[in-house]
């Protein structure tokens, strides 16, 4: 314990954990609080709990071994973020509810921290929308539904993002008939929407029923009722179902930190407030990941924790702005859907003029082989020139095959230069050289063609 600390962390989830790690890394006098578990929603309750249960379902391993599995792995990675190991690297660990006491201060039970600076990382939690019955008929969140120890032979999913779509078609693969309703007219609204139709294909073979443009209205036990906004009950639909999963969202974590006393502004729905150094109102305390950001990844909240520490420790100096992030997402169906940059309509949205280039995952050799040839790439430059800004992928793998293109507009590389790129064959990657390849056609143009043709009928 130190009389004053350089930086107090609240938060041991990923963007917590990095900051205390790379901050203590430093030489900086470091406090971590965490009044749950280590490791935070990505250990426990996200990534790596659905991510096993989507290898296993693909595996085709039955429901009992998949649980068990999932739980064995995620006790094999807690070990990256016990308190031991922090606690190793320098870090002063506090089990607690951390709570601001003034601009300068934290409390974590009876203990008073001092700090010089201090970092917010609570994250969010699943946002339950207000259905009538809903408490007392019982429900599942990401947070409880790894839990189960007993697959429910229906389910009825509340949201067609990124989470209710993975595990969605993972229960209909352990053979849970499962619906997914939403009021959206589509699965994925934020991805391209011929992406998203080829994942909502895929998961229709596999079993999955949706219901679009409906909301649930009532839920009891055994059943939900859905409607059109505005219906009247006549218009409700009983879905029977033995388990309901809410998937309608992300809350910020902001209740009960004291983030008033600590002149901390914030809102229930988007969260702490922060500029574009991740700098909240008090200007010796910032925030990291989903309790401040849109983009609630794990990834996202790995690369703000990267920013944080110099820019609150450093005066800036080898820090960064959240504005200038690349950021990518990925969601790990069956094909799985991958989306960096721009989509042609928030180009649209910000008056940028672009040019388009889509290739078949049928015209990539090792799609082929491996007899996974649905979906595709297409890529999005700047209109005239090679300059990426935007490219979205649904194929098998596609969560890998996305760095390619992150990293290439990160560094300024244009479609041309991965063009140029050699690529081992086969490779599913390959779809992007394809795209360069295309892209490069496109800007033949009749005068150019003409000029060549004329050039090799005289050179002959």
């Amino acid at each position: 314990m130190s009389s004053r600390y350089h930086l107090v962390v609240i938060g041991a989830g990923t963007g917590g954990l990095v900051t205390s790690a790379i901050a203590a890394g430093l030489g900086a006098r470091v406090a971590l609080i965490e009044r749950d578990r280590m490791g935070g929603d990505c250990l426990n309750v996200g990534c790596v709990p659905s991510k096993s249960l989507i290898h296993s379902a693909r595996s085709g391993m039955a429901f009992p071994a998949a649980m068990e599995a999932m739980r064995a792995v995620r006790a094999r990675l807690s070990v990256h973020d016990s308190a031991e190991r922090f606690t190793s690297l320098g870090v002063d660990v506090y089990h607690g509810t951390a709570r601001f006491t003034a601009r300068d201060t934290i409390a974590v039970g009876d203990t008073t921290l001092r700090f010089a600076r201090a970092v917010i990382a609570t994250g969010a939690r699943a946002a339950v929308p207000p259905i009538v019955g809903l408490e007392a008929s019982g429900y599942l969140t990401n947070e409880t539904v790894f839990d189960l120890t007993t697959q429910p032979d229906r389910l009825v999913i509340v949201g067609a993002g990124p989470i209710g779509c993975e595990l969605g078609q993972v229960f209909a693969r352990f053979g849970t008939r499962v619906t997914v309703v939403d009021l959206a007219p589509r699965i994925l609204p934020r991805d391209d929407p011929d992406a998203a139709a080829v994942v909502a294909d895929a998961m229709r073979r596999d079993g999955v029923r949706f219901m679009f443009g409906v909301t649930p209205v009532r839920a009891e036990r055994g059943a939900v009722y859905v409607a059109p906004i505005g219906a009247e009950l006549a218009g409700e639909v009983r879905i029977e179902t033995d388990a309901i999963l809410i998937a309608a969202g992300r809350a910020p974590n902001v209740e009960g930190f004291g983030l008033d006393v600590a002149g901390v502004r914030y809102h229930a729905l988007t969260g702490v407030v922060v500029d574009d150094r991740l700098r909240t109102t008090n200007p010796n305390v910032y925030a990291v990941g989903d309790v401040c950001s849109a983009l609630k990844f794990t990834h996202n909240a790995d690369w703000e924790a990267r920013l944080v520490v110099p820019n609150a420790l450093f005066f800036g100096i080898g820090g960064g702005r959240v504005s200038r992030g690349i950021i990518p997402w990925c969601t790990y169906t069956t094909p799985e859907l991958a989306h960096v940059g721009e989509t042609p309509a928030t180009a649209r949205q910000k008056g940028l003029a672009i040019d388009t280039v889509t290739v078949p995952m049928a015209s990539v050799d090792r799609a082929v082989i491996d007899d996974v040839t649905e979906g595709f790439a297409r890529v999005h430059v700047r209109r005239g020139t090679d300059r990426i800004v935007g490219a979205t992928l649904v194929s098998e793998h596609a969560g890998e095959s996305i760095s390619e293109i992150t990293l290439a507009m990160t560094n300024r590389v244009g479609l041309g230069g991965i063009g140029k790129t050699v690529h081992p064959y086969p490779t599913q990657a390959e779809v992007f050289r394809k795209a360069a390849d295309a892209w490069r056609r496109q800007r033949l143009t009749p005068g150019a063609k003409s000029l060549f043709e004329r050039f090799f009928r005289f050179s002959a």
